[in-house]
């Protein structure tokens, strides 16, 4: 196993200890930004797009401030909502309709949150780094969504908004 995979791992256990307890979507959402800025290598921005009335509003993130309401369709994150899958994007300024909130990014992945069958929110992660994530950055990042999935009550966020 590479040193890599052995870091991704270790996240998922760290994510996993850190929410279990804990059921609310705003702290696990927030502590599981902070998480990926912890132990993921070269990243310049973590966290969480949310859908509300019709657009992806900025939820818990750690990172250089950012855009705050991305349409569907629009950008990596629009385009993973609205085709409900995994966007791992390895040159940004090469993704049509990219929005370049830093202009530091190279790279990114979002991944689409869905729970009871709907697209609640997006995982946004980027990188300063060109070609920064890989398919195994895409496995272990897909079980990280999927713990904060089944830890979460995200049945509060879906009734607010």
């Amino acid at each position: 196993m590479s040193k890599k995979e052995e870091k991704l791992k270790e996240m998922n256990r760290a994510l996993k200890a850190l929410i279990e307890p804990e059921g609310d979507w705003l702290a696990n959402m927030a502590n599981s930004s902070a998480i990926l800025f912890e132990m993921m290598d070269d990243l310049n921005w973590a966290g969480f797009y949310i859908w509300k009335k019709d657009q992806l509003v900025l939820g818990p993130f750690q990172g250089k401030t950012a855009c705050v309401r991305i349409d569907e369709d629009k950008g990596v994150c629009g385009t993973a909502y609205s085709q409900r899958k995994i966007m791992l994007v390895e040159d940004v300024q090469k993704f049509p309709g990219h929005i370049a909130c830093d202009p530091d990014s190279r790279s990114e992945i979002v991944l689409p949150i869905i729970v009871g069958g709907e697209v609640i929110a997006v995982l946004d992660i980027d990188s300063p780094q060109k070609a920064r994530f890989d398919e195994l950055d895409r496995k272990y990042l897909k079980e990280f969504v999927d713990i904060l999935v089944d830890e979460t009550n995200f049945l509060q966020l879906m009734e607010k908004f």
